[in-house]
């Protein structure tokens, strides 16, 4: 893709300076969701598709993009970012820019040409990975660096401040600091976190866009994290101790229960047991014990469905389909939820299979022919210079 790319660069800029790619990757968590604005655990995978930005600095402060994807062209100043309704996808570099500056940085601007074979709306964070190669050339273009913890979190800022999406740290940490072949285990509240290798000779990832996203998942996203804190808030009036649902035990909810109302409940308890299983799933895929780890994304799609209900029909179809083919040790809802994709777990020889199978099914059943992708992990986010 980079030297189509940067053919496409080359047709829309001219000749000139050194152009540079600065890539990063999108994202499967593979369990731990909705747990990391909550403090909790996650583990995520960086994937092997990215999304690029093609560029060259100019000598003044102007910001050129072009959407390969979405066939759009913005510009703006990189010292003074205004968020704009339309074209939307321009806000996650307006955002990065944004918060850039605020802190202090001095900017230049860029010509860039943006592509991506990161599945847009899909779950897969196709925004962090815009908002990371964004920060990427801004930081080489202006020629100062940025310590990779410090970018996260700049960038984080970007998608809950400028853009208006309340999310974790998740998606921001993992472009940073995926890695080839492995899962990244990540404590959301310390920061720690920890390579996890997946042996993908004995079972594969698999990732299956439904092909829908359903309007309210942004508000219902941020209404779910509102419904948490006033949860957790709650419980700290008589514990104070309790900093977050990870101080909590499943049992200690239990006891809990009656200073929440229904929803709180449903929503503290997801948190709670989601965090647990990220341990034991953690402790699997270290035993090699995949089948538990199968075992423990199932019970988290259905806490998802039931507790935190951010599932929705297509979801929910998807992954009945991939737990009747032969092979599949689990399957879950990947990302914020009502539409997008699941992730998968299969054994690597029934992985054509089961592509197959549950690729028709799911044809015959909504009339949608749904993406299916066999990923594996990649690296962080980078820059290499071209020419």
């Amino acid at each position: 893709m980079r030297e189509d790319l940067l053919s496409e660069f080359r047709a829309r800029f001219g000749a000139g300076g050194p152009a540079y790619a600065a890539s990063a990757p999108g994202r499967v968590n593979l369990i731990g969701e909705h747990t990391d604005y909550n403090g909790g655990y996650v583990l995520p995978m960086a994937l092997n598709r990215r999304t690029t930005i093609i560029f060259r600095p100019r000598r003044d402060a102007t910001v050129c993009l072009y959407s390969r994807e979405f066939g759009e062209a913005v510009t703006f100043a990189a010292d003074r970012p205004v968020r704009e309704e339309h074209p939307f996808w321009a806000n996650y570099p307006r955002g990065v820019a944004a918060i850039l500056a605020q802190e202090g940085f001095l900017l230049r601007g860029l010509d860039g040409v943006i592509a991506s074979d990161v599945p847009i709306g899909g779950g897969l964070s196709s925004s962090a990975a815009l908002e990371l190669a964004a920060a990427m050339a801004f930081c080489t273009a202006g020629g100062f660096e940025v310590e990779k913890m410090r970018l996260v979190c700049l960038c984080q800022r970007a998608e809950n401040e400028f853009v208006g999406m309340r999310c974790g740290i998740m998606d921001q940490f993992i472009a940073v600091f995926g890695q080839d072949g492995h899962a990244v285990f990540l404590d959301c509240q310390t920061m720690a976190h920890e390579a996890v290798p997946l042996d993908h000779n004995r079972a594969r990832v698999v990732v299956c866009n439904t092909g829908v996203k359903h309007e309210l998942a942004a508000s219902a996203y941020n209404e779910r994290r509102a419904t948490c804190e006033a949860a957790l808030a709650r419980i700290r009036r008589h514990w104070p101790h309790v900093h977050s649902f990870r101080d909590l035990t499943q049992q200690q909810l239990a006891q809990a229960q009656d200073w929440l109302d229904e929803t709180m409940r449903r929503r503290a308890r997801h948190v709670v047991s989601e965090n647990e299983r990220v341990l034991r799933a953690v402790a699997a895929l270290k035993m090699g014990d995949l089948r538990e780890f199968g075992r423990l994304m199932n019970a988290s799609h259905e806490s998802l469905r039931n507790d935190y209900e951010v599932s929705c029909d297509e979801l929910d179809l998807m992954v009945e389909l991939a737990r009747e083919a032969p092979g599949t040790l689990g399957a879950r809802l990947t990302g914020a939820g009502f539409g997008g994709c699941t992730v998968n777990l299969v054994l690597a020889e029934a992985v054509l299979a089961f592509c197959a199978l549950v690729s028709e099914r799911y044809r015959q059943r909504t009339g949608i022919v749904p993406a299916v992708h066999v990923v594996e992990a990649g690296g962080g986010a980078e820059v290499v210079r071209l020419e």
